[in-house]
């Protein structure tokens, strides 16, 4: 039996798992969502409270409450810099509680990173506009995750926007420590999402990274989770 937690990405929450929970549960596995701080059900907590830290501690929370060891951390989009900093600070203090990383077509952080790091320029300048406008990052239509149709409506409904703070906050870890750990790399290829490029190309230029292809859109959870819970499988 392995213990998964699943992390969303921006706009997201919890909800967007639940195609995949249920398998992942019926073969046997324990399996955990987590919706992150201002975003999702948690939408009215004030943005301007919500960083980085914050959605480390949202996940950081639900192992230690769940008393998990060993768990497979999925993070999908901008939850790749959640995961990495969540692993970063367990392998540091308490070693043994975290068995691989799976980032799912996933921001790929090296030390003092933002998420806005591996974006080009002309998305960053947009994007701290708008930040600076509103304070938050609305969300994309689901059409550019390859969603289409009532999968595409139904992302739409639930999405909410991102807190501002997010974009820019530096991650910091050990990626000695953090490269210790057994990583997996889900490239979402149908279409391939711009913002996630610069990581596809560092996860084929370093050592020590698994790679998987799915034949889907970014949201592969919506789009195609029997083939990314396949992918989970293989991994217990």
């Amino acid at each position: 039996m392995a213990d998964f937690v699943l992390v969303h990405g921006a706009w997201h929450g919890a909800w967007c798992w639940k195609h995949v929970l249920a398998p992942l549960r019926a073969a046997g596995h324990r399996a955990f969502a987590v919706t992150l701080g201002g975003v999702g059900e948690r939408a009215h907590q004030p943005s301007a409270s919500i960083d980085l830290q914050s959605h480390l501690d949202d996940v950081l929370a639900v192992i230690e409450a769940e008393e998990l060891e060993g768990a497979i951390l999925v993070g999908h989009s901008y939850a790749g810099m959640v995961i990495t900093g969540v692993a970063g600070r367990l392998q540091q203090h308490a070693s043994g509680r975290i068995a691989a990383l799976v980032y799912l077509d996933a921001v790929v952080p090296r030390p003092g990173e933002s998420w806005s790091a591996t974006h080009g320029a002309a998305t960053r300048e947009q994007r701290r506009a708008e930040i600076a406008r509103t304070g938050v990052l609305a969300p994309a239509d689901p059409v550019v995750f390859g969603l289409q149709g009532v999968a595409r409506d139904w992302v739409a409904r639930r999405m909410t926007p991102q807190p501002g703070r997010l974009y820019d906050a530096p991650l910091d870890f050990d990626a000695r420590q953090v490269a210790a750990l057994r990583r997996i790399f889900i490239d979402c290829t149908s279409p391939a999402l711009a913002t996630i490029a610069e990581s596809r190309a560092r996860v084929r230029a370093e050592p020590g990274w698994e790679l998987h292809a799915l034949a889907t859109g970014h949201d592969a959870m919506v789009s195609d989770p029997e083939a990314l819970v396949r992918v989970l499988l293989t991994l217990t």
